[in-house]
């Protein structure tokens, strides 16, 4: 039986897979860092603080495997340099602190076209900690990367929302490749991998996580 430890526990795919990891009879304890309380669950451990503060863990919050859900926009964040914080550093930190605890694996949540040489800004995050993340030294590193996703947000983003009134209208001429995804399937699909207990890096990409 194995710990799970899990940041963006409040965010649309953290969300529904922090219920799927407290549901699994594969991991005992379900480890949740989050700025916001949640509801209360007999596996959960609730550790409200600040992300910055992440270099503060301890053994208390060892695990086996860690799944990293954090992401906002920059409209949210209020800069580039802050979503890059939210984005790139933050999932860095946490893997680099969690391997010292003894995690084996790590699965983030990344996007469709995330590129390090990409020449749009958020592809360009998204690839630069890609290979942030990879060059931890985890036995395992799953790494997810989904179409614009779909699905019950606590808070409406008005461009997700345009781009959704168009799948729906025009989504059959998209190819599968591009089609929105429920967050549903993404966090599945993460579940899934985690027990599958492989080692070594593997790519997701969004046309394959529809199947979940």
């Amino acid at each position: 039986m194995k710990i799970a430890l899990i940041a963006g526990a409040t965010g649309l795919i953290g969300g529904q897979l922090l219920e799927l990891l407290l549901a699994s009879d594969q991991y005992t304890k379900v480890v949740a860092i989050t700025r916001k309380a949640l509801p209360a669950h007999l596996k959960l451990v609730q550790v409200q603080m600040e992300l910055d503060k992440i270099p503060e863990l301890h053994e208390a919050f060892k695990a086996d495997d860690v799944f990293c859900c954090l992401g906002t926009t920059i409209a949210k964040a209020g800069s580039k340099e802050k979503f890059r914080q939210v984005d790139l550093e933050y999932p860095f930190m946490l893997a680099k602190n969690s391997l010292a605890l003894g995690a084996k694996q790590y699965l983030i949540v990344s996007a469709l076209g995330a590129a390090k040489g990409s020449s749009i800004f958020y592809n360009r995050v998204k690839g630069e900690v890609e290979e942030a993340i990879s060059s931890v030294a985890f036995q395992t590193v799953h790494i997810f990367r989904p179409s614009l996703l779909v699905g019950p947000r606590s808070e409406a983003r008005s461009g997700e929302e345009a781009a959704k009134v168009f799948y729906k209208i025009f989504g059959f001429l998209i190819p599968k490749k591009y089609k929105a995804i429920e967050s549903y399937k993404v966090a599945t699909a993460m579940l899934h991998f985690a027990s599958k207990n492989q080692k070594g890096k593997f790519i997701h990409e969004s046309v394959d996580l529809q199947n979940f």
